[in-house]
């Protein structure tokens, strides 16, 4: 479906990096949050069943300050977000509440077919969608990519390294909320990079895209695009070099946030 699109940084600013990607808005109900539970250990890096083990956080995470509580996070992620992007680009595009929480539902959401738009990090993108042609023979019109641009600018922006050591450093925040979610024995970094791969995963079609209109909302006229998972059909959606610009953010953070990666 087509309706307004939603930003996700979804650590889109952290993600999408993860960097960031892109939302839809779903008409289906809000996804309800899990009853809040006590916070267990963050899982250690040994611990069977990870798969992708959190890095050290290195001398950056060392001399932020200590981890505030879920509840009191928000300005003082936000802060460090305004350090590593702008104050700007925080104020445009990050909502001011519950970031983390969102943050974690949002991303956990884009490899499934809809989103929770109730629960998204991040205003609307500026501007309404355009198709080109009749409700018959439409295509995806090339003027809606450009209102990406500027969510776009904003992650390349960005230095995924020290987003990385951001992520790390907040992530006991990160997994408190994955866990109260309802993944009680889930390890989030885990799903975070699943996600990513999922996203660096979606297609480049032929452009320009056909699109339907079986209701109000446009969907892809090809059956194999519009069953593709909400996030890798937002990325297409941003056009081909949105795409890739988010795509190739994605890869750096990927690299910042897996134990793998700290070979040098």
């Amino acid at each position: 479906m087509f309706n307004k699109p939603i930003v996700g940084v979804a650590v889109l600013i952290f993600l999408l990096a993860a960097g960031g990607v892109y939302y839809l808005r779903s008409r289906n109900p809000p996804i309800p949050e899990a009853p809040s539970a006590p916070l267990a250990p963050v899982p250690s890096a040994a611990e069977q069943g990870i798969a992708h083990p959190l890095p050290p956080g290195g001398t950056d995470a060392a001399a932020m300050a200590p981890v505030p509580p879920l509840a009191e996070s928000d300005i003082p992620l936000r802060d460090s977000l305004a350090e590593i992007s702008s104050p700007e680009a925080v104020k445009n595009f990050l909502t001011p509440q519950d970031v983390i929480r969102k943050l974690v539902v949002t991303i956990d959401n884009l490899p499934r077919q809809k989103v929770a738009v109730e629960k998204r990090p991040t205003g609307p993108v500026a501007g309404n969608f355009a198709a080109d042609g009749d409700e018959l023979h439409a295509t995806l019109d090339k003027s809606n990519f450009d209102r990406y641009k500027p969510m776009v600018a904003a992650i390349e922006h960005m230095d995924m390294k020290q987003l990385g050591a951001l992520y790390i450093h907040y992530y006991p925040l990160f997994q408190e909320s994955y866990q109260n979610l309802g993944y009680p024995n889930g390890y989030f970094n885990d799903r975070l990079v699943e996600v990513i791969d999922n996203l660096l995963a979606a297609p480049e079609p032929k452009q320009p895209i056909q699109l339907v209109r079986p209701n109000v909302m446009y969907a892809f006229a090809d059956p194999a695009l519009e069953s593709r998972s909400a996030g890798q059909k937002l990325l297409i959606r941003m056009g081909p070099e949105n795409s890739k610009a988010i795509k190739a953010k994605l890869a750096e953070l990927k690299a910042a946030i897996t134990a793998g990666a700290l070979k040098h």
